[in-house]
């Protein structure tokens, strides 16, 4: 029973703590011409996805909806609502990076991962994104691991790098 108050206990710190962080941006950022992008982007940066709780507080401050700022955060895929696995994995899907495979390497992924696109695998380790244009049009396909581009990827070259991933800050 010990464990359970100590749990809820967690739970309502890290409420405040996201609270916080979000106050915080919503402050530094809402006088900026069109910022609600920034003040998403800013979030997820933060806390690695835009909660549910930040919604009101960042129509509130931006004379929103709460419908137009969930419609922003559910249209630009880039944006997740719940906490991404520990490595996140973007696989282009770009049309250079399909002309040279990705669609293959993509599969290869999600099998390699056990998860599905816009998913996390279920011990939590990996998401698995779907990205349209990491930069390396000349260099496809191209997957991002965490924080790292790579280029020129093969189911092969894939497997090398996730078999000592390090985690997306």
């Amino acid at each position: 029973m010990e464990s359970d108050v100590g749990d809820i206990s967690n739970m309502r710190n890290a409420s405040k703590d996201v609270a916080v962080v979000v106050r915080d941006i919503v402050t530094r950022l809402a006088g900026e011409p069109g910022a609600l992008l920034p003040i998403l982007h800013a979030v997820q940066d933060a806390l690695g996805h835009v909660p549910a709780a930040a919604v009101p507080e960042i129509a509130h401050a931006l004379n929103l909806t709460r419908a137009e700022v969930h419609g922003v955060v559910t249209y630009y895929h880039h944006f997740r609502s719940q906490p991404p696995g520990r490595c996140v994995v973007q696989v282009c899907r770009a049309e250079a990076c399909q002309a040279m495979g990705a669609e293959a390497l993509l599969a290869h992924v999600q099998q390699r991962l056990g998860c599905a696109v816009h998913a996390t695998s279920a011990d939590g380790a990996w998401s698995l994104e779907p990205v349209y244009c990491l930069g390396l049009c000349a260099s496809s396909p191209a997957v991002m691991v965490g924080d790292a581009l790579h280029a020129r990827v093969t189911p092969q070259r894939f497997d090398a790098l996730v078999a000592h991933p390090v985690p997306t800050a």
